[in-house]
């Protein structure tokens, strides 16, 4: 099988979606996120993904933001469109607005709730990726959803040429060995954790699509580049040095916490669309004073 383009290689980030007091989007704060991590050097861009909030976006909501982060993005960065569901028709049909958009490539969640068969799976993510212009990403993350992409599930997904990656956030090292084992070779794997950056590299990961870097897009990125230069020590003491703060990071349900970060920085209002809520006073304290520790003025 001829290998597959890569979509980006490095730090993309997760962002969150700033809102006003009144829970509206923030377009201006949002155009202002998106010149931060571009001038800080990060690698691409996750517009709409879960840690966007966009399970509770309106669907005109998802296409606008997804519309307005291609164009102040302009070509600098890969720019990724979160268009993932439970239900197939609906993602299908925010995959087709997305790569008419202009989007790089889109983020392909599995189904909540409803969850799926392995076999179903396959069928949903071929049905979807036959339907996309762009490469097509998939995203896992049981912890969320209920339901594991399988690493045989993979090697079939593989087949298709343009499903060309993987965020794996299963949090499993074993599952994850036989993807790289099965995959490696055929599909670009993404750490889709902040914790396992650094050995997700070691086994050949492209790099991490991360909450982190909505922060820290410089520190996230070198994290990547230092591995890739050789510097294993540099880029595994960083990882190292960073984990008080990704784990005050995820001390509550993602995006609660980065939100809170991002509020102190001015993206955002520390506002977060129901059911989810502001961070709760101590897990915020520490949050703050790990951020603190990084060298982020706050």
């Amino acid at each position: 099988m001829e290998k597959k383009k890569t979509v980006f290689t490095g730090a993309a980030t997760a962002l969150i979606t700033p809102f006003d007091k009144d829970g509206n989007i923030d377009y201006e704060r949002f155009e202002a996120l998106v010149e931060f991590q571009i001038s800080e050097g990060i690698d691409a861009l996750v517009v709409a993904g879960t840690t966007g909030e966009s399970s509770t976006f309106t669907d005109d909501e998802h296409r606008r933001v997804i519309e307005f982060v291609v164009e102040k993005t302009a070509g600098r960065v890969p720019v990724i469109a979160g268009a993932g569901s439970n239900d197939t028709a609906y993602a299908t049909g925010l995959v087709k607005h997305a790569c008419a958009a202009g989007a790089d490539a889109v983020l392909l969640v599995t189904p909540y709730y409803n969850k799926a068969t392995q076999n179903g799976l396959i069928r949903m993510y071929t049905e979807i990726a036959d339907a996309s212009e762009k490469p097509v990403i998939l995203y896992n993350v049981p912890s969320r959803t209920g339901v594991n992409i399988e690493p045989e599930t993979y090697l079939a997904l593989a087949k298709h040429p343009n499903i060309v990656g993987i965020k794996e956030a299963n949090g499993n090292i074993a599952k994850i060995v036989d993807t790289f084992a099965l995959v490696g070779d055929k599909l670009d794997v993404y750490s889709g954790n902040d914790d396992q950056i650094v050995p997700m590299l070691s086994l050949g990961a492209k790099g991490v699509i991360s909450v982190l870097s909505n922060l820290l897009p410089r520190a996230t990125s070198q994290i990547c580049r230092k591995y890739f230069d050789g510097d294993t020590e540099g880029s595994r003491r960083m990882q190292l040095e960073l984990l008080p703060l990704i784990h005050a990071l995820f001390s509550e349900v993602n995006p609660i916490p980065a939100k809170a970060a991002m509020a102190r920085l001015g993206y955002t209002e520390n506002v977060l669309r129901s059911p989810l809520y502001p961070m709760e006073e101590p897990h915020e304290r520490v949050l703050i004073s790990e951020m603190k520790k990084a060298g982020i003025e706050i």
